[in-house]
């Protein structure tokens, strides 16, 4: 096995001198904050923002009457 993948830590290894008790785990979560991350910088499309916009007004007429 090659060494080119050095940002993924082995279950139980030490990040700090502390031993990462939760392991591989702790590298999917590193990975999934990274992916939300970055969906959560992107930008809405307008289309989406319209339709969201239209829903709210529809749900606070609906609750006036």
């Amino acid at each position: 096995m090659s060494e080119n993948n050095k940002s993924v830590r082995q279950p139980g290894a030490r990040e700090n001198g502390h031993l990462d008790p939760l392991g591989t785990n702790s590298e999917i979560g590193r990975k999934l904050k990274q992916f939300y991350d970055g969906i959560v910088s992107d930008t809405v499309p307008d289309r989406f923002a319209d339709l969201l916009s239209k829903l709210e007004a529809a749900d606070s007429a609906r609750k006036k009457d």
